[in-house]
């Protein structure tokens, strides 16, 4: 069964047009490290945008901008593990963290950024999406 990302992303969410399936195996290449399955299909329908989810402002990252933005914040060197996928258009930050399998959700303060600062959010991206629309 497909999620429902529309129902999930709400009204007050401006999605982008869909990723081309080369754009995800592109950012999966410059990451060096395969994106979470329900985040491909995320970027399948939309890849990225911004706007409210519930009350929550999300900036989410488009496929093409993921591996210029984990380098831009050196997120190898001073978080290694994570992988930003996007921000609350403030100070903290959205990642996966590739130590766990499946890659669980946190933020992580892009000022200051260290793993001992990364707090969970979820346990998959579809539940993160759920968690901020509550």
């Amino acid at each position: 069964m497909s999620t429902d990302y529309e129902e999930l992303l709400g009204e007050e969410f401006n999605g982008n047009a869909p990723a081309a399936a080369e754009g995800i195996a592109a950012a999966e290449r410059a990451l060096s490290k395969p994106l979470p399955r329900d985040f491909q299909e995320f970027l399948q329908l939309t890849n990225g945008g911004e706007g409210h989810i519930g009350d929550n402002y999300v900036m989410l990252w488009r496929a093409e901008e993921l591996g210029r933005y984990n380098e831009d914040y050196q997120v190898t060197e001073y978080a290694p593990g994570l992988l930003l996928f996007g921000s609350d258009g403030g100070g903290e930050g959205f990642a996966f963290d590739t130590r766990t399998t499946p890659p669980t959700v946190v933020t992580v303060p892009f000022v200051g950024m260290s793993l001992k600062y990364a707090k969970p959010v979820a346990l998959t991206f579809t539940a993160f999406l759920e968690k901020l629309g509550e």
